[in-house]
């Protein structure tokens, strides 16, 4: 891994791409942590113990790379763009024109974007309002006015200023996934979550257990390698390649194989599933009411309502991102138009068949994985009281995200290598 990046940085194009990427996760971090306009700063300082305490707040505190505890113009992060995409991937199985858009291509998938681009406007405008009303709620365990002259044209600002550094993260992400290495989105969801590591060693290390204190760097090894173990299992398909006769040379038929990873949708499903399961408890902390409150004590994110919705959640994403990234029709064709073909398979339909009952056993050990590390650590604090500060969403995300990443650099690498042996 680190020669892979020192290799990296020894190749011009690269080196850009890589420095590109740290300048906006570094504009991404100082924005988590310039205040919001109208807030008393000193006031914010006195309700940190909010966003700690195990619930809602403290999982999407992390998610936001802790701009939310401190009311920051980031403090929304790009969760509301990630649950627009949610949104808009459920509606096109069910509206025709929007599956349309979805098979029309780039230009398709450029129109539905726009429209993942206006529904993260609306969502980061009504839970920045929200927001805003929530923190006023904490004024009394603060012991002074969190927002000053709490007038409408003071909510406006404060929620439009909210609103427009949900945008700037979201165009920030992007840019980084067009012009620089790995998936932008994810990224920044990674730096968020690497931020609060410092607070979590400190957590470990302060530890009153000796046997957590002791147990624990072996746990966190452990659960690493297990999820790098699965990330990185492969199905291996052989395929066979006849000879063929184009124009007046014959091409040489060969062997070789198509792989079918365990877990074909990476980190996407823990997610969603996370983005998802969040939204109840949000709602009931926004809404001051006795039936929200019970309703986002239900759902708290160390509650086993929780814990059961995110590990469906997180199979059913798994199976219906596999589907999107991976089309068994698709590559069936793909393999017959080239006179590719799998020994013991007929061409056509019998090797979609094929491929399609391969990938739903791969998928169910993968996603069912996926859903026992996400829940896991949480269930492990519930029975023995210790202090884990990241869960297992984090956990997966983080090393989803880095395997991810560094595979691109790989490529890119071996891309450049390619070019100067050609050259």
């Amino acid at each position: 891994m680190l020669s892979t990046i020192l290799k990296a940085f020894t190749v011009g194009e690269i080196r850009k791409k890589l420095l590109f990427t740290a300048a906006l996760l570094a504009l991404y971090r100082l924005g988590a942590h310039i205040p919001a306009p109208g807030i008393n700063s000193e006031a914010v300082e006195q309700i940190q113990s909010n966003f700690s305490d195990g619930g809602i707040l403290n999982f999407l505190n992390i998610f936001s790379g802790g701009g939310l505890s401190r009311i920051a113009l980031f403090a929304l992060g790009i969760m509301p763009y990630i649950t627009a995409s949610i949104i808009l991937q459920l509606l096109t199985v069910v509206v025709p024109s929007l599956e349309r858009l979805q098979r029309e291509g780039e230009v398709g998938q450029q129109r539905i974007t726009q429209y993942t681009r206006y529904l993260t406007v609306g969502l980061a405008f009504a839970q920045s309002i929200a927001y805003v009303f929530l923190f006023r709620s904490f004024q009394q365990s603060a012991g002074a006015s969190i927002i000053d002259n709490f007038t409408l044209a003071k909510v406006m600002l404060i929620a439009i200023c909210l609103t427009a550094g949900c945008m700037l993260v979201m165009w920030m992400g992007e840019l980084i996934t067009q012009r620089g290495i790995g998936n932008g989105i994810s990224l920044m969801i990674l730096a968020s979550i690497v931020a609060g590591l410092p607070q979590g060693i400190r957590a470990w290390w302060t530890s009153p257990d000796p046997v957590f204190k002791v147990m624990m760097p072996f746990l966190a090894l452990a659960i690493i390698a297990a999820i790098v173990f699965v990330q990185e299992g492969q199905r291996r398909i052989p395929v066979q390649y006849a000879r063929r006769v184009i124009g007046q040379r014959m091409t040489q038929g060969g062997q070789t194989y198509l792989p079918l990873r365990v877990n074909m949708a990476g980190v996407i499903p823990v997610i969603f599933a996370a983005s998802i399961m969040a939204f109840p408890p949000t709602i009931g902390q926004l809404i001051n009411r006795p039936w929200a409150t019970d309703l986002a004590n239900f759902f708290s994110p160390s509650g086993w309502a929780y814990l059961v919705g995110e590990a469906l959640f997180i199979i059913v994403f798994t199976y219906m991102y596999t589907a999107i990234t991976f089309n068994p029709v698709e590559q069936a064709d793909n393999l017959k138009r080239y006179g590719g073909f799998i020994p013991g398979v007929r061409p056509g339909r019998p090797t979609a068949e094929f491929l399609d009952r391969i990938l739903a056993r791969l998928t169910f050990p993968g996603a069912i994985f996926l859903a026992v590390v996400a829940a896991g650590p949480t269930i492990l604090i519930n029975q023995t009281n210790a202090d884990f500060f990241f869960g297992g969403t984090s956990i997966l995300i983080v090393i989803g995200v880095a395997l991810d990443t560094m595979k691109q650099l790989e490529a890119q690498l071996m891309m450049r290598n390619y070019e100067g042996f050609l050259r």
